[in-house]
């Protein structure tokens, strides 16, 4: 229940959300038109602010930047891949399929040629509400195998379904291996909030982000003096409004564990 209401609440406070509750707060103060006035302006400026890609892009650098991928990874027992981005092979899909967040597989099989350990570990189980009927390690350890990487260098964490239970089921599979020193592997912008979560439960953690989406070129452009491009950039759209939701996401969970601990 926990894991349902960690992800089903905070749709109230992203900008959709929020947009969603306040045009339903328009309907019902028909007849308050100063307050029914004030409720649309609102969710006008929510949809634009986090919509626009100079917000959206300054939230997502902001957390995809503080770690940054080191020039050359030391040797671990294990490489951990947190879940998210992989499709299950489920009709009409011949085989397992990657979303942006898939790029955690893909980096975490290229960290594993490149000789950084000797284990992959997937975690990550099932959440059955959202849509899920096979597990994320399974679908993980999929695309690994299609990668190159043996099947018997992959151990499956397949239970947690949040990064909360990411770290702590995690830790229980790899403390019976007497190992708490990891690479870690998931997106940049989610790096921040799983390496606080990951260390908590006693992990030594050597972060290995991947998924960026904001680079240096993209940065620089952003800010650009160009008449176009600065119009394009004002205007908001699906997918920085995407960006910001993500980046919101994180940064709630960053304060719910700080308040928790």
């Amino acid at each position: 229940m926990f894991s349902f209401i960690s992800k089903f609440l905070p749709l109230f406070i992203y900008p959709l959300g929020l947009t969603w509750i306040l045009l339903v707060l328009a309907l019902v103060l028909r007849k308050k038109p100063v307050w029914q006035k004030a409720a649309i302006t609102l969710s006008i400026v929510l949809i634009w602010s986090g919509g626009n890609t100079w917000v959206s892009s300054s939230l997502k650098r902001s957390l995809e930047w503080q770690y940054l991928p080191p020039e050359e990874f030391p040797k671990v027992e294990v490489i951990l891949i947190l879940s998210g981005g992989t499709h299950a092979a489920i009709y009409p899909r011949s085989t397992v399929e990657v979303g942006g967040a898939g790029d955690r597989v893909i980096y975490g099989a290229y960290l594993y040629h490149q000789g950084v350990a000797p284990y992959l570990l997937v975690s990550g189980g099932t959440v059955p509400y959202l849509g899920e009927s096979v597990p994320a390690s399974e679908r993980m350890t999929e695309l690994l195998i299609m990668l190159g990487v043996p099947d018997d260098a992959i151990w499956k964490e397949n239970i947690s379904r949040n990064t909360y239970e990411n770290a702590l089921y995690s830790h229980e599979f790899l403390q019976e291996k007497d190992i708490d020193r990891i690479v870690l592997v998931t997106s940049a912008f989610h790096m921040p909030r799983s390496v606080m979560l990951f260390e908590e439960q006693g992990f030594e953690v050597i972060p290995g982000p991947t998924d960026y989406s904001i680079t240096e070129e993209s940065w620089q452009r952003l800010w650009e003096p160009d008449f176009l491009t600065q119009v394009f950039n004002f205007f908001p759209t699906a997918s920085n409004l995407s960006n910001t939701t993500h980046s919101l996401k994180e940064y709630l969970g960053l304060l719910v564990y700080s308040l928790r601990d």
